[in-house]
């Protein structure tokens, strides 16, 4: 554990007799009556406490005084008087009278020249109970008790001590030493019960300005060191520091009514009687239940209850599995028979898809609100397994519904995330997640963190598992408060979540609770946890359930008697057995039921397509030659751009007059096609707005005006859909998963991540493994998003040529030994699918295949490898005739020359993909064998065009069919086409591979190696005796 004295004390505040320094500058204040005019030009030894570390506090006095000079201690109003008299120093000052001096006999005090040797003592007194309040502000939450079962693992110097009304000094000697980092700042019990005037930055006095030092300490105990510790004096903000002070300082402002403690108590007999009567029913079922964190159902209702007051009516919640079902029944309102239908082993599959387990299921219920009596729609994501992985797609989802709903500050939707301890301070997203919080085209406009606290993880440790003192300090990255609170105390724990919501509802800024709590069972209830932690279980066997210790307080206070606690248990009993009943009546698993993010109006009513065709994909020249020129040109006036930027737009404009279009151009026309249409468009990645080849620029930047820019595409139509074009945080994993959520909220909206290079897609592999590819069959989600992913073999070295295809298409869920017998086959291939890959060997098609993404009557994720050389590639054209009405994306494209007017001739044919063709037709053409050799490119790998290639391979009956690829052997493609085009020609004749052999490494980084190879495997496609002695 950090030595946090050690690393204190070397910032402890010298005191005023250890320095001597002038008086630091006068801060520029608000217009006051009166003006300083002191000038000091000499050495003031004579006035010791004016130190710098005083000046604050002297400068504090001193502008109190001006406004009133009655406001400060008589000894203050000589020196001040006499000091705007231009007295010289050391003569300014008098030492104040003793406590037996009259006020008439301090009245005849003469202003100069009586000057007493004991103001620099009252100074350097009020100084160190300024220093003894910050301390308690700063540190305070070091000697709270949060820990309920008094083992705490935050291996801070001193236990808890109980606070009495009557401060005892010697009890607090050794504690105070620790808070004040080595020394008590020079008080002592003889000051115990002198009275201190209290600076502005506590509230700890009330309606009174000066207290006691006794009092004092009794408040700042009472404030900051019992089951609430807090965490905000790192943050840079005046205004938030007063805030927090005012919350948790204010005498008596921790009260509760007799109505609102029968609440919480009522929602503790829920969540407590939830979990046992799942253990009575099924005790040998993993359900990762809440005991020992009961109070988490409270928690989350408070910061619902008060933020739906504040205005919000759509809430997200992301949160891992422990307490889940709890969640799902008590927080969002999920049907208990359809939680419990989920427990009975003879349940039959789901209807639709491969099902997840239960405690990974999402669920989306619009309410009212009982507290607030508004409408308030809550949203739980499904979230697979891995830890912390749901944060970045409940904040994408959120930042979406506040898109849709017009909502900028974010009031009326707000995201609520709950974490393990151990993963909050493990999982490296949560780091990824915590910076997107704040960035523009991302911020959610803050997010309430609730950390439940078990102070272990699964069988480790808190001191194995993390280097900080609590699991919460990666929140101070982005200022945001931590509210540690002892889960013990329901009370303590919903005032912290009232505030954490009014915080969230007044700075918009993120907050932490973290529940100090424990985990009475083991990670899962089959798990013994006594193997590893044996002391801790054996605390937790003796710890009494929260409920009753709540329960027994209430009682003996009088708020409820006996019968009314054991009725309500009863009445909760009962709906529990009811629902229980009605469960075994359900037969079929409806994994419907469990869906988080609901399209209305997008499917038909049982959820089905309502078609199965897809329009064509082109466009009229009129809007065609639109867009072009929008896209070549500066749609606001005085506007420079950047001479380079000025002759790209030239030659866009000449593009578009010769009606041809590069591949930057395809883009910027299926963009501004479908905002026409309404759809808004979501582009985001590393250096997207620029592009990373310096293709695309998207966002003009004036060369003469800093942060003045200009978005072409949003100047395209009177009434089209915004678009959205942002360069995100050096983050894959965390951007992903934000798109994800994203595109989640709406099935009319494009949303695209493009990778800076594909190579660095696996930093995201989690997202794409665990909610893209299986995302709708594990939870009927579907979902459009769109990755762009640059790749090529271009002699760029290992980490800049390969997307890894090869992992994309091994995860794709078509059978490579049948060939699909469909009606609509090329749509419903689609519908089939879990996914699209593609990899356009032309702008056109790159056109087509984003607007058919829209187009299409249901949403898959799509996967598209986009070129690098090819974006400036002069072959690399395509015609406004490919891009009009009637046209479509091509799956595959035939060859078009010598070799298809005269097929039966042909020796052999080329099946390759994406920017290899341009190589194997420059070879073709050099050899001179474009009648011998057929190349014939596959835009779509998956779904897999059986029946194009089936044609393309009768086409040329003597002709040995070849798979090319640029990449190697064991990567790219030949490992997903070999047995799927084998299945096309019903195995009739072997498929051979031209290409790189196989590799560790997916290219190599010597630019004559790849040169060779290159050559090697061009040779290899157009030898054709390369198979002879294989065959």
């Amino acid at each position: 554990m950090l030595n946090l004295r050690t690393c204190a004390a070397k910032l402890r505040p010298l005191t005023a007799s250890q320095t001597v320094k002038t008086i630091s500058q006068h801060r520029l204040a608000a217009r006051r009556t009166f003006q300083h005019i002191r000038c000091y030009s000499a050495p003031v030894a004579a006035e010791p406490f004016l130190s710098g570390t005083s000046s604050n506090y002297v400068e504090e006095m001193y502008y109190a005084w001006l406004e009133n000079p009655k406001s400060v201690h008589k000894s203050w109003d000589i020196f001040f008087r006499n000091a705007n008299a231009g007295a010289a120093p050391g003569t300014a000052y008098q030492s104040p009278p003793p406590l037996s001096t009259s006020l008439s006999t301090l009245s005849q005090a003469q202003f100069l020249g009586q000057a007493q040797p004991n103001v620099d003592k009252l100074v350097e007194d009020h100084l160190a109970v300024q220093s003894l309040i910050r301390a308690y502000q700063v540190r305070g939450h070091h000697i709270a008790k949060l820990d309920p079962l008094g083992i705490s693992c935050v291996n801070f110097d001193d236990a808890p001590v109980t606070v009495s009304p009557n401060v005892d000094l010697t009890v607090f000697k050794e504690r105070l030493r620790v808070l004040t980092v080595g020394g008590f700042y020079g008080l002592d019990e003889s000051d115990l019960d002198k009275v201190f005037h209290l600076p502005t930055t506590t509230f700890i006095g009330g309606n009174e300005s000066a207290l006691p030092l006794r009092e004092i300490i009794r408040r700042l105990e009472m404030a900051y060191c019992q089951h609430i510790g807090v965490e905000f004096m790192f943050i840079n903000d005046l205004e938030q520091c007063q805030w927090i002070r005012q919350k948790f300082e204010t005498p008596g402002i921790m009260q509760f009514t007799n109505e609102e403690k029968r609440t919480l108590l009522a929602r503790l007999v829920r969540s407590t009687r939830f979990e046992e009567f799942l253990h009575r029913k099924w005790s040998s079922e993993k359900r990762f239940g809440l005991e020992g964190c009961e109070v988490l159902i409270p928690a989350l209702k408070t910061i619902i209850d008060k933020s739906s007051e504040k205005g919000v009516d759509y809430v997200i919640m992301g949160m891992p599995h422990r307490g889940r079902l709890n969640v799902l029944a008590n927080v969002i309102r999920k049907e208990l028979e359809q939680i419990f239908c989920q427990f009975d082993s003879k349940l039959e599959a789901a209807d639709e898809g491969s099902g997840d387990v239960k405690y990974h299921l999402g669920m989306y219920h619009r309410r009212i609100n009982r507290v607030t009596d508004r409408n308030i729609t809550l949203s739980l994501v499904a979230n697979p397994s891995h830890l912390e992985a749901a944060d970045p797609v409940v904040q994408g989802k959120t930042k979406a519904e506040q898109f849709y709903c017009g909502d900028t500050e974010g009031k009326k939707v707000m995201s609520i995330l709950l974490h393990g301890d151990a993963a909050f301070a493990g999982q490296g997203i949560v780091y990824e997640t915590f910076h997107l919080s704040d960035l523009p085209s991302y911020t959610t406009h803050g997010t309430v963190h609730v950390v439940v606290n078990n102070q272990i993880g699964f069988t480790t440790d808190p001191r194995m598992a993390r280097s900080s003192p609590y699991p919460t300090d990666v929140a101070r990255v982005v200022n945001a408060p931590i509210f540690h609170v002892n889960a013990d105390d329901p009370e303590a724990v919903v005032y912290v979540c009232n505030v954490a919501a009014e915080w969230r509802s007044t700075f918009h800024k993120d907050v932490v609770v973290d529940l100090v709590c424990y985990r009475r069972n083991g990670h899962n209830e089959m798990d013994e946890p006594m193997f590893t932690q044996p002391l801790m279980y054996k605390q937790i066997r003796k710890q009494k359930p929260v409920l009753q210790k709540y329960a027994e307080l209430l009682i003996s206070q009088g708020v409820v008697n006996q019968p009314e606690y054991e009725e309500e248990i009863a009445k909760y009993d009962k709906i529990c057995e009811e629902a229980h009943a009605r469960s075994k009546d359900e037969k079929i698993l409806h994994i419907k039921h469990w869906l988080d993010s609901p399209w209305p109006g997008f499917f038909t009513l049982d959820g089905q397509p309502r078609s199965m065709t897809c329009p064509s994909t082109g466009l009229n020249e009129e809007d065609l030659t639109h867009i072009g020129q929008v896209a070549s040109s500066v749609p606001v006036e005085d506007f420079t751009i950047h001479g380079g930027l000025s002759r790209i737009l030239k030659t866009r404009g000449e593009m578009v007059k010769n009606r041809t279009v590069d591949w930057a151009l395809a883009e910027y026309m299926a963009f501004g096609s479908l905002l026409k249409e309404g759809i808004h468009i979501r582009l985001s990645g590393q250096d997207v707005e620029r592009g990373t080849f310096s293709h695309r620029h998207h966002v003009l930047h004036d060369q003469n005006v800093d942060k003045r820019t200009c978005i072409p595409m949003n100047h395209l139509w009177p009434n089209q859909a915004p678009y959205t074009v942002c360069n995100s945080s050096l983050s894959e994993y965390g951007v992903l998963g934000f798109e994800l959520g994203f595109a989640m909220a709406s099935p009319n909206a494009l949303v695209l991540w493009e990778a800076q290079f594909g190579d660095f897609h696996n930093t995201a592999q989690c997202i794409i493994d665990q909610f893209i590819c299986p995302g709708q069959a594990k939870w009927v989600r579907q979902n459009g998003i769109v990755l762009l992913l640059p790749h090529g073999m271009e002699g760029m070295g290992p980490e800049h040529s390969s997307a890894r295809p090869e992992r994309f298409l091994q995860m794709c869920n078509d059978d490579p030994d049948v060939f699909p017998k469909l009606d609509d086959f090329d749509v419903r291939q689609l519908y089939d699918c879990n996914w699209i890959v593609v990899n356009c060997s032309t702008p056109a098609n790159f056109f087509h295949v984003l607007r058919r993404q829209i187009l299409l009557p249901f949403r898959k994720p799509l996967i598209i490898f986009t070129p690098k050389s090819l974006l400036r590639h002069p072959e690399a054209r395509s015609s406004f005739d490919d891009m009009l009405p009637g046209t479509h994306f091509l799956r595959v494209i035939p060859d078009s020359g010598p070799a298809a007017q005269n097929p039966t001739q042909v020796k052999r044919v080329l099946f390759c993909t994406g920017k290899v063709y341009y190589d194997l037709t420059r070879e073709r053409k050099a050899r001179e064998m474009e009648a011998d050799v057929a190349i014939t490119r596959v835009e779509q790998l998956s779904p897999f065009p059986f029946d194009l290639l089936q044609r393309e391979a009768e086409k040329y009956p003597a002709a040995e069919l070849v798979w090319c690829q640029e990449e190697h052997k064991n990567q790219g493609y030949y490992d997903y086409v070999k047995p799927r085009l084998r299945t096309t020609i019903n195995r009739a004749k072997p498929v051979w591979y031209a290409g790189r052999e196989p590799a560790a490494a997916p290219a190599t980084g010597n630019k004559k190696t790849h040169l060779t190879e290159l050559q090697r495997l061009l040779d290899t496609a157009f030898n054709l005796d390369a198979f002879k002695d294989l065959a």
